[in-house]
């Protein structure tokens, strides 16, 4: 027989401010974003099209929460995930939602769907085909993401003007594009636009933050 009902009632309410702290849009976007890379608040401000003030108040309540932390390097203060765990609980949030609400189901039929019926391919399935030389792999992040972390062999091609870039990518092997995240469009525009040029290519399933929490090789 329990002897109190205080300790579960305390550990649940330390329990419910990481609920609390993910309960918001805005900063699972902020989350999202510090997964690729260290980023000042004036940085994530711009990217989420949030006013200085009220990404530095998302950005406390996840710091609070044990989910982002700050360092000061020099005059400015980066925000970074606090652990790859993040990730895990992040994905396990997406996971049911997908499970448990139609209208999320709905949304990604209608943004990814609609626009890549093919299968994406799993990390498990890439890794191999990487060790046996089968694939191009495309990191279609911006450059800085790309250079604070990229899947092994990656060649940084961002979307923006990707037909410039092509040179670089071999025309007989199947291109894989991968980007932020399960929900990241970049890779959906990058395949299509491959697709368009006449390569063979597909997109990764997750991105580069559930990769590097799975504990796969990262290049840097």
């Amino acid at each position: 027989m329990e002897s109190s009902g205080g300790f579960k009632h305390d550990v649940n309410a330390q329990l419910a401010r990481v609920a609390k702290a993910l309960a918001s849009g805005n900063r699972l976007e902020l989350l999202e974003f510090v997964a690729q890379a260290p980023r000042s608040v004036d940085e994530l401000a711009r990217l989420t099209h949030l006013s200085m003030a009220n990404a530095s108040k998302h950005l406390q309540e996840l710091r609070r929460a044990g989910l982002v932390r700050a360092r000061k390097h020099g005059l400015h203060v980066y925000h970074e995930l606090a652990g790859r765990d993040v990730v895990d609980l992040v994905r396990a949030l997406r996971r049911v939602a997908e499970t448990r609400l139609a209208e999320v189901d709905r949304l990604v039929r209608a943004y990814i769907g609609a626009r890549d019926a093919l299968e994406p391919v799993p990390a498990a399935e890439l890794l191999e085909r990487v060790r046996t030389g089968l694939v191009t792999i495309l990191d279609v992040r911006p450059a800085e993401e790309y250079a604070a972390g990229h899947l092994p062999g990656a060649i940084n091609v961002p979307v923006e003007g990707i037909g410039r870039h092509l040179k670089r990518v071999p025309r007989g092997r199947e291109i894989i594009a991968y980007c932020r995240g399960p929900y990241c469009l970049l890779s959906v525009d990058a395949v299509a636009a491959l697709r368009r040029m006449g390569y063979k290519a597909r997109r990764l399933a997750d991105g580069f933050p559930e990769w590097k929490a799975a504990g796969l090789p990262v290049e840097s």
